[in-house]
């Protein structure tokens, strides 16, 4: 799935892959790992094993991706408030701990999702404007249009220059 959103002037095209943490996606995952430069780690607030799981996740999200990656933690189902067993200061403090950005969200009512995708992609650009993610040495999913920046303008350029794969 692919998405746009507006960020300051800029429209931001974000490329988005969702394996949904299932076993069965595991051997394509590893493959998306390498491209990536933000990850979302889901996991289900009414569900204290999901949280638990949390950790293997960040773990192999560590060992297999860009080493300044983006990665956000996002307790999901806030819809179920009644059914919840992982308390959202649990949540952030396991984001505060490994330096996640940290949400919650519910992907049924939809609460928090533009939020989350908007606040992603804005520290993202600002990671791009910055040098720390480099357009022309990394592959990613994400394209940016009106380029003020003329080092970010110059490494796409470059980039399309090169050909793609």
């Amino acid at each position: 799935m692919a998405k746009n959103i507006h960020v300051k002037d800029r429209s931001v095209r974000v490329q988005i892959w969702d394996t949904a943490g299932q076993e069965a996606f595991r051997s394509i995952t590893r493959s998306y790992y390498k491209s990536s430069t933000c990850a979302f780690i889901v996991y289900d607030i009414t569900n204290k094993s999901s949280f638990k799981s949390v950790t293997s996740w960040l773990n192999e999200c560590r060992e297999m991706c860009y080493k300044d990656i983006l990665i956000c933690l996002v307790g999901n189902k806030t819809d179920l408030e009644s059914k919840r067993v992982v308390t959202k200061e649990e949540g952030q403090k396991f984001a505060d701990d490994n330096g996640l950005m940290f949400f919650e969200t519910s992907a049924q009512d939809g609460s928090n999702i533009e939020d989350l995708f908007n606040k992603a992609t804005e520290d993202l650009v600002v990671k791009f404007e910055s040098g720390q993610i480099k357009l022309d040495t990394h592959s990613n999913g994400i394209k940016i249009g009106k380029y003020p920046n003329k080092e970010v303008e110059a490494a796409l350029e470059n980039k399309k220059k090169k050909g793609c794969c």
